[in-house]
This record gives C-alpha cells, structure tokens and sequence, in this order.
C-alpha cells in the first residue's frame, strides 16, 4: 500500500470552483479558466509514494508545489480529488479526524523554522507530542532523543535566538523526528540557508534516512537538490504534473522541452554515479595464469592491464603489460609475486565527480566492487566524460546493478583467463 497516494487532485481559488474544474476537465484552458475568475493552482495532479521513499515535488515559483503540499496535510482543502494516506482517505475525514491523523501520522518541517521564540530547544523539538497530550516527562525524553539525532543535544536547554539559521532548521526537523510520525512533509525547508549549511542539512537528511527509512514528501525550487536527495521526482508547471521520475531517467528522457531547459545547468556529476556508466564485470586473471599467454591475449585484445583477482571474486592488484612482458622475459611461470599496481575501487554509489582523477589514469582501471569487495564491475574510459556531457549511453551498455553483474568482458577490456588458460 503506499504510503501516500492522490488521485485527480485539482485546487481552484476564486469564483465557482467547481465549475473550473468541470471547464478544465472539459479541456479548458488556464487563461479561459482565469478570465471567469478562477485561479487554478492545481490541476489533475495524481501519483503514489512508496513508504520510506523521498518524494520530491519541484518546480519554479507559481508552479503549485506549496498548494499540493498543504493539500497532502489537509491545511487546504481540495477543490476535486482524493488524497490517502496509508489506509485512511484524508479528503473524506471530518474536521476531529484529519486533526488526529495530522498528529499521529504525519510532521511538518517548515521553510522559516516555525519555532517558538520564547520556549527551550528541548520545548520546541517536543512541541508535537505536546499538543498529542503526551505526558511531560515522556515527550522531553523523546525530544532530547531526536535533538542527539540531529546533533544538537548540547543546545536543549538555549533558546532559538542563540542558534543559527542552520540550527533552527535542525530543530524544526527534530521536531519533526520526535513526534515519530512514518510521514514527513517539507516545505522548502533548506531554500532559506546559505549554500554551504543547506548542503550540511541534506547530507544530515539523507545520513538519517538511511538509518530512520521515513516517507519524506519534500518541496523544493532547487534542480540540484532535487536531484541529489529525491528517490523520485515530480517537475511542476502551471499547476500540473509534467514530468515524474527518478533523477537519472528525467536527465536521461526529460518529457518535454520545458523540463529540458530545467535541466541545462543540473550538476549531472553529483546526479550519475559508477553504477550508471560501469559495464559488466570481467573475470579475474589468476595468479597461476602462465606470463606468456597472459600477454599474448593483452595483444590480442589491446588490453594495457589486466585486473588479478584472489579466487573469491576480489581483486588483488592490476598487472600492467609492462610488468607481464618482464615476467615473460625473466622465464616466470606465473603472476604470483609480480609488483602489481592497487586498483583502484568504487562504489556503484560513488558519484562521477569523484571519479574523474582515477578515470584519467592511463594504466589503472577504476573498478566497481560490491559491499564485500567482490567486483561487480568496470568502468570504461570515456564513460564518464560522456555522461557529464549529456551523451546518451548506448544501448549495448546499460546500467548494471551489482545483483546482475556478470563475469565476462567488455569488447575492448580485459581478456578472460583463469588458471586453467585462456578462454578467450
């Protein structure tokens, strides 16, 4: 069941709007519709979240991204649609119902903090479990539990005047996290910081949502924020849904020439990671595997290295023609005890930008490894300068998952040996 879902929700402020809607069913336009003095701010907006997901909802001002959000909460009421969170239907609950629902299932992190100038950091962060009539002593324990998670547990007793902007927005979000509602709403909540503490609050986001796994719906203006925290995102335009997707599909296959021009100055190098340009996994040269045949198939296949892997799938060093050609002259009969190169290591995570000084080395591939350090797989040269440049990868060589990754070559890269001989 998801965690959030809505289904044909339009908002319309003004004159009769109601009819608005009908006229914008109908195929009205939004200047038509405006013209009778209606003001459409939502329309026919639908679309799910999954639990634990970050939804990301973006788009210029104007766009209705703030108009949606508040109708997910229930601060305004829709013109048409339904919205459910879990099992309840929040556009069908009575003024007592949506009340409970708000406090028992949902939080809200606000743009400009939202804090009581007046109480304690710890009285603000267990603001929410007050108004749910929670006992004292139970709702500061929770609150100090959610100030530690949000590195502010030394400031509790302060008030927020004596906090910067970037510690009261980690109080709003404390808040938030002590109330230990399964959904969370945010408005912009970062928009207001400098660039360096809203960058700090999106890592400390997505550090906690790693460990907490809440269904965050979060609203923002900014692509590169989008981009970087959003499991999936909604692009906004005139009230409407255009585009929805995770962040590599919209740069990949933007909808429409507006979302393309949205995306002209998007940081794709923190978008894109090595998952997204790595081929499948070569096999492994074993260090038994004779010099002089290891050589010969560099030759064959134009190959400058050749990766030397432990039997278990890991990769024990990088054996450079170089050094196979002297081991071929010194009569070895094997790779074992050969001055190997490290490899050099990422994560199918690991953004492109911090690959570009291991790409650019001549001898040195950058391989792909999983959580056990198994290779999963490699990345080509040129991949990644492709992918920064907005090339499209080819159909021959798509994303591969670490699950999925296979034990055979790429056309150019490393030939396949093992201690048997040559494969191929």
């Amino acid at each position: 069941m998801p965690a959030v879902h809505a289904e044909g929700l339009f908002k319309v402020f003004g004159r009769r709007p109601a009819d608005a809607v009908r006229r914008l069913q109908d195929g009205a336009s939004v200047a038509d519709v405006r013209e009778s003095g209606a003001t459409p701010a939502v329309i026919d907006a639908g679309f799910s979240v999954e639990p634990g997901e970050i939804f990301v909802v973006m788009g210029l001002s104007g766009s209705g991204k703030s108009t949606l959000l508040r109708m997910l909460n229930g601060l305004l009421e829709t013109t048409a649609g339904t919205v459910r969170v879990g099992d309840a239907e929040l556009t069908a609950l009575d003024a007592p119902a949506l009340r409970r629902l708000r406090q028992e299932r949902m939080s809200m992190v606000f743009q400009h903090f939202a804090l009581f100038p007046h109480r304690s950091v710890l009285d603000n962060a267990a603001y929410a479990l007050e108004v749910r009539g929670v006992d004292r002593a139970t709702r500061r324990a929770k609150a100090r539990e959610a100030l530690a998670l949000v590195g502010l547990d030394q400031w509790a007793d302060q008030k927020p005047g004596q906090l910067s902007g970037g510690m009261k927005q980690r109080v709003g979000l404390a808040r938030a996290l002590a109330a230990d509602t399964d959904l969370l709403l945010m408005d912009e909540a970062f928009s207001a910081l400098d660039p360096l503490i809203r960058r700090e609050m999106q890592d400390q986001l997505l550090e906690l949502q790693a460990s907490l796994g809440k269904t965050i719906v979060f609203i923002t203006h900014d692509l590169n924020e989008a981009m970087r925290l959003g499991d999936r995102i909604a692009i906004m335009r005139d009230g409407r849904i255009v585009q929805i997707g995770t962040p590599d599909q919209i740069l990949e296959t933007p909808a429409d020439d507006y979302v393309r021009q949205f995306l002209a100055d998007v940081d794709r190098g923190r978008v894109f990671t090595a998952g997204h340009v790595m081929v499948p996994a070569p096999a492994l040269v074993a260090p038994t595997a004779a010099p002089a045949q290891v050589l010969q198939t560099m030759r064959d296949t134009r190959a400058g290295s050749v990766l030397v892997g432990d039997g278990d799938g890991r990769v024990v060093g990088v054996a450079t023609e170089d050094v196979v050609r002297t081991a071929v002259a010194a009569g070895a009969s094997s790779l074992a005890g050969l001055p190997l190169l490290p490899a050099v290591d990422v994560r199918a995570t690991t953004p492109l930008n911090d690959l570009l000084a291991a790409a650019a080395q001549d001898e040195v591939p950058v391989t792909v490894v999983d959580d056990d350090g198994r290779l999963a797989g490699v990345v080509p040269r040129g991949a990644v300068l492709a992918a920064l440049g907005g090339v499209p990868r080819p159909a021959a060589q798509p994303p591969v998952a670490l699950a999925e990754a296979e034990a055979v070559p790429p056309a150019d890269e490393t030939a396949l040996i093992t201690s048997g001989g040559i494969r191929g």
